[in-house]
């Protein structure tokens, strides 16, 4: 099984926290997408044959996009690969580009999974990081998705911003458990070098959130959400029974991707692949930055995309696939670096409890070869 993801590079407005390539030139978008289907077509054969499970449009900003012109792009795939097990479609949308016709025209489409870029309840922080919706905007449009008969909805929060404590935090969770939807993603503030936040940071008009304040709030996300009877599933992912992003996880268990447009990624399990050019480069011709992966590559990816995961690390998988003595010495580094007590040794399965994911980048890092 493969998956393909879709990199829609635009924004109306650049947000201060966003690293991700985005562009705020949509008189481009017409040849940016004329050019993904002809890259669609000329990379078909990078997956080798592979069923497609889950099609994800991401970004920027997917919903600036006319419902019609992403299932022009759904059914491209459908005419290159074999979809018959195609279970998840996926766009990312923002709150105010939501309306009544937009969601008629959607449900016309292949999407059966929206995921929607709250991060915030509060007008103040919503404000600040640069969003171009309101509270009341983002609890109408899921109220509009839900209307239509859409049951699969995500949403995006984010956590650790200087300046709006524990209490706005408390509000925007008790305001996103209220919309029932099925799935929550929450994610730490990191402020980016290429971003305002990054450049207030450099000028001292910002600061990151200490460690203290940071660990609080992880746990004070993961307690409500847990409470509410969401999974806990990865670093920064939550789901209710049956509703975990099938696409995301396919990331973190190894499955093989395709990455379509400016900024995307892809990955074939002996190749990844990067696509870094600049719109008006990319419309006149891809061209990739690629690295081939050794067996100490494939290892160190498993290391980290296992350890995020509430599955966590098989140490026999490890061993089928890498050999006794790297099994060994992920047990001896684990040992010898002091991480061993963060992990929790299931009969072979390490993994870290959820309640701790927030060091997992700490644990990963003793753990990996470099």
């Amino acid at each position: 099984m493969a998956a393909i993801y879709f990199h829609i590079p635009f924004c109306k407005r650049l947000c201060g926290y966003c690293d991700f390539y985005r562009s705020v030139k949509l008189k481009y978008i017409p040849q940016v997408v004329e050019a993904m289907h002809a890259e669609l077509g000329a990379q078909c054969g990078f997956l080798r044959d592979k069923q497609i499970s889950t099609i994800y449009f991401g970004g920027g900003t997917p919903s600036l996009l006319a419902p019609s012109e992403i299932e022009r792009l759904v059914e491209r795939v459908k005419g290159l690969f074999d979809c018959s097990q195609l279970e998840e479609v996926t766009i990312e949308v923002n709150p105010d580009d939501i309306t009544a016709e937009y969601v008629a025209e959607l449900r016309k489409t292949s999407v059966n999974r929206i995921s929607m870029g709250v991060q915030s309840l509060d007008e103040g922080c919503l404000n600040f990081m640069g969003r171009r919706h309101s509270a009341e905007q983002a609890l109408c449009a899921v109220e509009m998705l839900q209307g239509a008969g859409y049951n699969n909805i995500s949403v995006d929060v984010i956590f650790g911003i200087e300046g709006f404590g524990s209490e706005v935090l408390q509000n925007t969770l008790q305001g996103v458990l209220a919309m029932n939807v099925q799935h929550i993603s929450a994610y730490h503030l990191t402020i980016e070098e290429n971003t305002r936040f990054g450049r207030m940071f450099a000028r001292g008009e910002l600061q990151e959130t200490e460690e203290e304040r940071s660990d609080a709030e992880f746990l004070q996300v993961h307690n409500s959400l847990v409470r509410a009877g969401f999974e806990h599933y990865e670093v920064s992912n939550y789901a209710l029974k049956g509703f975990r992003s099938k696409h995301n996880s396919s990331y973190w268990r190894n499955v093989e991707y395709l990455g379509i447009g400016p900024g995307a990624h892809s990955y074939n399990g002996e190749v990844r692949r990067w696509c870094d050019q600049p719109i008006e480069e990319y419309i006149g011709g891809v061209e990739y930055g690629s690295e081939e992966l050794t067996a100490r590559d494939r290892l160190n990816e498993y290391v980290m995309t296992s350890l995020r995961c509430v599955e966590g690390l098989s140490l026999d998988r490890v061993e089928r696939e890498f050999g006794t003595e790297e099994r060994q010495k992920i047990e001896q580094e684990a040992a010898q670096k002091g991480v061993a007590e963060m992990l929790i040794n299931d009969n072979g399965n390490l993994r870290i409890p959820p309640e701790k994911m927030l060091l997992s980048d700490m644990v990963i890092t003793a753990l990996i070869d470099v």
